[in-house]
């Protein structure tokens, strides 16, 4: 064979594996692409392009509270906002937590703090209560980054994440899905346990739907208070709910 037909033979089999390896790159591509063109600003069913940016942010603005009675003591977690409301216009910024977490202290708020994980306990006071909802609203001298409430309701199957003292580990985080809603509360996948009450429920953007306020022995599933039953007590709404459902 000569070089010249040796070069039309390589040119050939050039361009019938062409196609062939054009279509495994696409096919390779493909997946990544498309998490790329996905953006969890308009799709709450996928994970946070940067997880790790959402954990970070949230555990910073997440605190343990500590409410130790002598003889009962225990342990939550709270998730720092800052809230417009005209009760709250004296305080730069404010800690959401569970009713049953400080219910202990009620009357009895020296042996109530607020700590990052694991760091110095500081001072807390409470200033708004919601039994029947089971919030309630606290301020400390403690600053930590705010979190910011989502502006659009959680839909089933959305990705959710959790930061908070689980069974009295500060600073655990545990990721899941909405499994299902009611006016109220919303159902969760992620795992939590004692300690996690009152922390902050979050989507893929880092923005607070719920406030985990318990877990489900039974099944496979915990639940956390929305931020529609806010507007009871805590939050001025237009309507019933802080979501137009």
């Amino acid at each position: 064979m000569s070089q010249t037909s040796g070069n039309k033979f390589i040119a050939a089999i050039v361009i019938v594996a062409a196609p062939f390896a054009l279509g495994a790159f696409l096919l390779a591509w493909a997946p990544a692409g498309q998490y790329q063109l996905t953006d969890p600003n308009n799709d709450g069913y996928v994970q946070p392009r940067d997880v790790g940016g959402v954990v970070a942010n949230t555990s910073r603005s997440t605190v343990s509270v500590f409410c130790d009675v002598p003889g009962k003591e225990g342990i939550g977690s709270a998730w720092a906002t800052e809230l417009e409301e005209v009760q709250y216009k004296d305080y730069e910024q404010v800690y959401i937590t569970n009713y049953h977490v400080i219910e202990d202290c009620i009357g009895k708020e020296e042996y109530l703090t607020v700590a990052r994980a694991y760091k110095k306990q500081i001072a807390a006071e409470i200033i708004t209560i919601d039994k029947e909802n089971d919030l309630a609203v606290l301020i400390s001298t403690l600053r930590v980054p705010s979190l910011k409430i989502s502006q659009s309701p959680p839909y089933v199957g959305y990705w959710v994440m959790t930061s908070g003292s689980a069974d009295a580990y500060e600073g655990s985080v545990t990721f899941g899905t909405i499994l299902n809603s009611s006016d109220d509360e919303l159902f969760f996948t992620a795992n939590v346990s004692h300690g996690n009450s009152g922390g902050p429920l979050v989507d893929n953007e880092g923005n607070v739907i719920g406030t985990v306020s318990w877990f489900n022995k039974k099944e496979q599933y915990n639940g956390a208070k929305s931020i529609d039953v806010m507007c009871s007590q805590i939050l001025k709404c237009d309507g019933k709910f802080y979501w137009e459902w």
